[in-house]
């Protein structure tokens, strides 16, 4: 007896908690398609379980009320002024984690965030802030290199740390931004219209400006002051183009080295699940961004690389029409002196 209740203890250790979504939206549906996938066992919460057709194969439907008794932590995929019905169910959030994954169409839409709101509304539940950054073709398609990281506020650490464990098992990175009062901030970044790119424009502009004033220097200034040589038509086409592919490469560079940097860190603290500094989370968010600015400035260096030999080419066809112009005309002259001398 004592055998078979300790077998059954360690399936009970390896199989996930359900979790629970109210919302069976695009978001709703994709996030619980993920968590199948993950292990989890996923009760969506609904007005009428009767209609609703859209939820992922292996999911269970039922009321608000009957999904809340099956799970712990309950996904809110809906919409700030959908939030009319949890009040009613506030005796059964209580104790519960109500994870908000909502976002506003604008910034700074209401004077507080929503999952601040939403504490307010029912002070019974653990609110926690989170998963608004990811995008639901992300979830649904898997492809989340390039969107990997959910930024996680509120103000119990314990229910903090179970929704970052929810988003470890998804393959995603959580980043714990502190207190519910992150909320707002997290909710305004996905509106940013470029976000995480001033630090890369920042570090091509100061690169940009060293190589062109270096590059001037050897160039332009060098030959003019030892030679006497004014090649200043290189300011137009052959400076610029070596300073992009230098600009490109220490970019490239600076996408990959964070990522080394990090698993030596990884390596020294002998865990991956620690925070790195400020700095180096800094910059590994901005890798994409950085890997962008590239990007640009290597196809500008191809496109004048392909001006180059064009603008050679021109050249070559306007000077040979000046000698063949000058040839003929001191052609016309020399037949005009000799009739004039045997005239």
């Amino acid at each position: 007896m004592e055998i078979s209740e300790i077998a059954a203890d360690g399936e009970n250790d390896h199989k996930q908690e359900a979790i629970c979504i109210f919302g069976t939206g695009d978001f709703g549906r994709s996030l619980g398609m993920r968590l199948l996938m993950s292990g989890y066992p996923v009760i969506y919460g609904s007005r009428n379980p009767q209609n609703s057709t859209l939820i992922p194969s292996g999911a269970q439907v039922h009321t608000h009320a009957d999904a809340l008794k099956k799970s712990k932590i309950i996904f809110l995929a809906v919409h700030r002024e959908n939030y009319d019905f949890l009040p009613a169910l506030s005796n059964l959030l209580d104790g519960k984690i109500l994870v908000d994954v909502s976002n506003n169409l604008k910034m700074n839409q209401y004077p507080e965030s929503n999952a601040q709101y939403l504490s307010q509304l029912v002070p019974e539940a653990i609110v926690v802030k989170g998963f608004n950054t990811v995008s639901a073709w992300a979830l649904q398609s898997g492809s989340l290199d390039a969107n990997s990281q959910v930024f996680v506020c509120g103000d119990d650490n314990k229910s903090k740390q179970q929704v970052m464990d929810v988003a470890r098992r998804l393959g995603l990175t959580p980043l714990d931004r502190g207190s519910l009062l992150a909320a707002k901030e997290l909710e305004n970044y996905p509106l940013q219209l470029f976000p995480m790119w001033r630090l890369p424009l920042i570090i091509a502009s100061v690169l940009t400006v060293f190589f062109f004033f270096y590059t001037v220097v050897i160039d332009v200034i060098h030959p003019f002051v030892t030679k006497n040589s004014d090649v200043s038509y290189k300011l137009a086409i052959s400076v610029p183009n070596r300073i992009f592919p230098n600009v490109s490469l220490i970019l490239l560079s600076l996408v990959y080295l964070p990522g080394v940097i990090a698993a030596f860190i990884q390596l020294y603290r002998g865990t991956k699940y620690r925070r790195f500094p400020d700095w180096l989370d800094k910059w590994m968010l901005c890798r994409k961004q950085l890997g962008l600015v590239a990007l640009a400035y290597a196809f500008l260096h191809v496109l004048y690389t392909y001006i180059i030999p064009t603008r050679f080419s021109v050249r070559w066809r306007w000077m040979h029409s000046m000698i063949e112009e000058t040839k003929s005309t001191y052609s016309c002259l020399s037949k005009q002196n000799l009739f004039t001398i045997w005239g």
